[in-house]
């Protein structure tokens, strides 16, 4: 037995939890991994979060405020923040990826997420004390992805150090462009894979997983989280009226500033993914996520037709034509 697993035992007997099956539930692509604990009187979850590479303290604190606002997010049974491991409601295996996989109503799915969102952007209370903001450090970090990991994979060299602060110099002109919208709680991984359908009244009937890296940040990121999906195809149709819906609740919001705000975050997260993939692989040896970066590709393409994108998408003309836009190797 590891060091590890003797804590999460110690931990699960304390919690009341010791005698529960135990199987692996998930992991993802960071280093946190998520057990499922049965017995006769109902399951639970075990989040295994080691320290120092993660830490438990901001999910265990989002969670609580998405309760707070009426809000579908994993009670917590019990904690050990300093050891990386809390025990968490388990909200069942109806995750948006797997009813639209058996083909689940998309349009009632998709109204719901969108609803949530609307819902938080409209409360005045949707952003806690001291949440981090989604500042120009934090979104220029996430932007460089691409050219720190994305272009020495295909290269096969480190961009200049000229080109890469001009690049950078173009984001921080944008940045500005997004932020003309209101700020709100931002949960930033707000797709599919991260929501469930719950049998639970209004809003509380959308489950929310992986909120832990939410920052204060512009309205329009989630929706465009979730409507240009990194890891599926959407109807472009289908999207704009999910758009519509979210708009009908803001009608003072000007739609132009809507527009451009949502062009520089798409282009920014889609940018930041692309790198994300590429360190995955290249980093972490995880390369089954290199599949979707032809799909990001295209959705940061389609970003960059909006005029305010003009100088970025003439950088990345110069610098990673289009014709050598592809996947790197494994």
């Amino acid at each position: 037995m590891t060091p590890r697993e003797g804590l999460i035992r110690n931990f699960l007997k304390t919690a009341g939890w010791g005698d529960a099956a135990r199987g692996r539930l998930a992991g993802d692509a960071s280093f946190r991994h998520y057990d499922r604990l049965e017995r006769s009187d109902g399951r639970a979850v075990l989040m295994d979060a080691p320290p120092p590479k993660e830490d438990v303290r901001p999910f265990v604190a989002i969670a609580r405020h998405l309760g707070v606002l009426g809000l579908s997010a994993p009670r917590l049974l019990a904690a050990d923040e300093e050891a990386g491991l809390l025990l968490l409601e388990d909200l069942g295996d109806d995750t948006y990826t797997r009813l639209l996989a058996a083909g689940h109503d998309e349009e009632a799915l998709y109204a719901l997420a969108t609803d949530v969102l609307a819902g938080i952007a409209s409360r005045p209370d949707a952003i806690p004390a001291g949440l981090p903001p989604y500042d120009d450090e934090r979104l220029l970090a996430e932007a460089c992805l691409l050219t720190d990991w994305y272009m020495p994979a295909m290269t096969g060299r480190d961009i200049a150090a000229e080109s890469r602060e001009a690049y950078a110099d173009i984001w921080r002109r944008l940045f500005p462009v997004a932020r003309l919208v209101p700020d709100t709680l931002v949960l930033r991984d707000f797709h599919v894979d991260n929501l469930l359908l719950l049998d639970r009244p209004g809003l509380a009937a959308c489950g929310l997983l992986d909120f832990q890296d939410a920052v204060a940040g512009p309205a329009t990121y989630d929706l465009m989280s979730l409507l240009e999906d990194a890891r599926r195809d959407i109807d472009k149709v289908m999207a704009e009226r999910m758009k519509q819906r979210w708009l009908a609740r803001f009608p003072t919001l000007d739609r132009t500033v809507f527009e451009a705000s949502w062009a520089v975050m798409a282009a920014q997260r889609h940018a930041k993914v692309i790198g994300i993939f590429t360190r995955l692989c290249r980093r972490d040896g995880k390369p089954g996520y290199l599949v979707h970066i032809p799909r990001v590709w295209r959705l940061l393409e389609d970003a960059l037709r909006h005029p305010v994108m003009g100088e970025l998408a003439r950088w990345l003309d110069r610098n990673i034509p289009p014709e050598t836009r592809g996947v790197p190797a494994p």
